[in-house]
């Protein structure tokens, strides 16, 4: 598992809490720093990485085990 300097648990949450409140943790982390998101909403598995892709934050890791989805982000600026 990569490392990763702050953690948030959105799971329960549905779309789109969990990316608001990766957007969110993002905006308060420092450049290089890495996000440790942890989600059940399917709709987590596309709005994350997309949401990686469009901006210049880094999707390091993502995988899923018992209905945890779970995402690794570096901080870009």
């Amino acid at each position: 598992m990569p490392k990763f300097d702050t953690e948030i648990d959105t799971s329960g949450l549905n779309c789109p809490l969990p990316l608001l409140k990766t957007k969110k943790a993002l905006a308060t982390m420092n450049e290089g720093q890495r996000l440790r998101v942890i989600a059940t909403d399917p709709g987590a598995f596309i709005d994350i990485p997309v949401y990686c892709e469009i901006s210049s934050h880094k999707l390091i890791d993502s995988s899923e085990s018992d209905n945890e989805l779970i995402f690794i982000i570096e901080k870009n600026n």
